[in-house]
């Protein structure tokens, strides 16, 4: 069963014949792609590095060559400004419209105050994705939280720290990376490093570091040897990692603002021995220092860059490792990354300009993650930001909890190893569809082509006409049909069902129809029976082509 079958076994639509490659990944290579280049290799590279890109995107990078593209997608872009205070008057060191990253929490309403802040994370977090640009920034960003995966938000400023630090990382080093993650308030807390004393060393975070963030477990080979590490390993990093201590979490007092520190006391002295995978190497005792030189022993391993490029390569372009693609483009690109010295940036680059990338097979074959799809929605349907500062948060939050009911709510996998869909044999990506989550995916689509989202007395909904005046030719029905079947489809689509569209734009009319009524609105845009007349239509084109099974895909 290929994917659009898979999908079509959600909805009662009908079948249509339409194209759509049954057998990924490709066998091609990472020979620098030397095709076509226009529309939709525009459209395949974006879909697949940002999030639901806009018409005038799609058009920008389609006028570009390739080599542009790619540099554009992989620049380093400033931080975003960060999250505010939008709502809570009783911020006595906030005010409003300022940021409250760093500042003390009210020390007579801290749980109200927590909250507050909480729903900025989530706000905010949403407000950069949808206005994120033409960067792989906020996709890799996504990439990494789903890698050194942590949950819950009860400490926001560590979770602004926390996801900063993937921002600033997301095309950088992966060895720094790891190395500046061990040691971040939010992932100390989360897997107990904060808790890791000589006493009792906690194995926490150890056992994660190689197993999920690292070289990867693999098969067991042995008692308590799992092909990559030993059980000696685990025991032996959890020493290395003590000591380290996050103060100030939830703070009130201005003078004690979240830090971590490092407490020679509670570090576990002497030297450490690994085990053979890591050629017995003794880690010396080195206080602040240790757990660097343990990191950098780890990175000695190849297993490291095959088990990061393996899950780079599921992320963005197919799960399904073949021996072929294991030989043509996962092993190249594990060497290249060690060549790098663990820069994440080149292979994106090699991965992204090869023919592997752009071969058929490799288009439209993901179905995309639920953040992918609001964020799609969002963008795609040419949804505004408001302007008032609190209903801008509550729109974003309203719209991030779109998430929950989908399965993937940023901020919220389900453990350390990420969202299944990443990992899970062998269903992978098809766990994010099935017919509960594909209802309830319509079910947000309806709400944003249709009443939009009330916020006290305003409400906030797509411009429908908007939409089509992104287009060419707004008034010519086959120009609009097949420009906005390229901007919500991944794949082109055939006569047959650009027919089908059009019959439900305007039903058994001829094509002078569509364009003299919308004529007749540029002329009277006033006529509020004129403009409903039109958006009913819009409305009705729109929702049939969101409802196919090719807007599910990537």
């Amino acid at each position: 069963m290929d994917r659009r079958d898979f999908l079509n076994t959600f909805t009662n639509r009908q079948k249509t014949k339409q194209y759509f490659p049954e057998n990924p990944p490709s066998d091609k290579g990472l020979a620098p792609y030397a095709g076509t280049w226009g529309f939709e290799e525009a459209s395949h590279l974006l879909r697949r590095t940002m999030f639901g890109p806009t018409l005038n995107q799609l058009n920008q990078v389609a006028g570009m060559d390739l080599d542009t593209a790619v540099a554009m997608i992989l620049a380093d872009q400033p931080l975003p400004d960060p999250p505010v205070n939008a709502d809570y008057p009783d911020d006595e060191s906030t005010p409003i419209g300022e940021s409250w990253v760093g500042q003390p929490l009210n020390a007579l309403h801290t749980n109200e105050h927590l909250q507050s802040r909480r729903k900025s994370i989530f706000s905010w977090t949403q407000e950069v994705l949808a206005t994120e640009g033409i960067s792989i920034r906020e996709k890799m960003t996504l990439f990494w939280h789903n890698h050194f995966a942590t949950e819950n938000v009860n400490i926001p400023e560590a979770v602004y720290r926390h996801i900063t630090l993937l921002r600033t990382h997301a095309t950088g080093n992966f060895r720094q990376l790891t190395k500046d993650i061990t040691v971040d308030a939010h992932m100390l807390k989360y897997l107990n490093g904060a808790e890791n004393v000589k006493a009792e060393p906690n194995e926490n975070y150890a056992r994660e570091l190689l197993e999920l963030f690292t070289v990867g477990k693999g098969p067991l080979i042995g008692p308590g040897d799992y092909t990559n590490y030993t059980e000696q390993d685990v025991q032996q990093g959890a020493k290395i990692l003590t000591g380290w201590r996050v103060k100030g979490r939830n703070s009130t007092d201005p003078n004690q603002p979240l830090e971590v520190l490092f407490d020679p006391a509670k570090h576990s002295p002497g030297s450490k021995t690994l085990d053979y995978h890591f050629n017995q190497t003794t880690i010396n005792e080195n206080g602040a220092d240790e757990y660097k030189d343990f990191i950098d022993v780890i990175f000695q391993q190849s297993a490291v860059a095959h088990f990061i490029v393996t899950k780079i390569y599921r992320f963005f372009v197919y799960y399904d490792i073949t021996p072929v693609v294991e030989q043509n483009i996962i092993q190249p690109l594990a060497q290249l990354l060690i060549d790098s010295d663990y820069e994440i940036k080149p292979v994106l680059e090699t991965l992204f300009k090869s023919e592997h990338f752009f071969d058929g097979p490799t288009r439209g074959c993901l179905i995309k993650h639920p953040i992918d799809f609001i964020e799609s929605l969002f963008k795609q349907l040419n949804w505004q930001q408001p302007t008032d500062l609190a209903d801008k948060y509550i729109l974003n939050k309203k719209i991030a909890n779109f998430q929950i009911s989908l399965g993937m709510q940023y901020f919220k996998p389900p453990s350390v190893a990420g969202w299944k869909a990443y990992y899970q044999a062998p269903t992978f990506h098809r766990i994010w569809v099935n017919p509960t989550t594909y209802q309830k995916r319509n079910a947000v689509k309806d709400i944003f082509i249709g009443n939009g989202i009330k916020i006290g007395a305003n409400r906030y909904k797509v411009d429908l006409i908007s939409i089509v005046q992104l287009t060419s030719s707004p008034s010519d029905p086959v120009m609009l049909i097949d420009e906005l079947t390229k901007l919500f489809l991944p794949l082109p689509v055939n006569d047959s069902l650009k027919q089908f569209l059009k019959t439900v734009l305007i039903p058994g009319l001829p094509d002078f129809e569509w364009t003299m009524e919308y004529d007749n609105y540029l002329a009277n845009p006033t006529d509020d029976n004129i403009k409903m007349s039109l958006e009913s239509k819009i409305r009705n084109l729109l929702k049939a082509i969101l409802e196919l099974p090719e807007f599910q895909l990537s």
